[in-house]
């Protein structure tokens, strides 16, 4: 019984750490809600560049009821962690808008 107990206890969640455009420090989340997330952002901006209310408004539409979690505060942290890694960027137009790089697609 005890072997089963320790093993149950090494039987962790897989965790990422997030990175930041600006370098500051990121956070260390579960590697499915990151992959959830990363996959509605990258997925909304697939066929249009969107305002970061657009965005947020469409990955809230696209997970309600099927994420656990607060989607803003993930979808934040998500989004930034693309833009450090080069797979989203922010348009200089006003308003701004986020858009996929080349390297950008899902």
């Amino acid at each position: 019984m005890r072997n089963r107990s320790s093993k149950n206890r090494r039987m962790t969640t897989e965790k990422i750490l997030t990175k930041h455009p600006l370098g500051k420090s990121g956070k260390n989340i579960d590697r499915k809600k990151y992959d959830t997330l990363r996959n509605a952002i990258l997925s909304a901006l697939q066929n249009n560049d969107l305002t970061h209310t657009e965005l947020v408004s469409r990955i809230n539409k696209n997970l309600k009821g099927k994420f656990s979690g607060n989607i803003n505060w993930y979808g934040e942290t998500i989004k930034l962690d693309l833009e450090a890694r080069k797979l989203i960027e922010r348009t200089t137009s006003k308003p701004q808008k986020y858009r996929l790089t080349s390297g950008g697609s899902p």
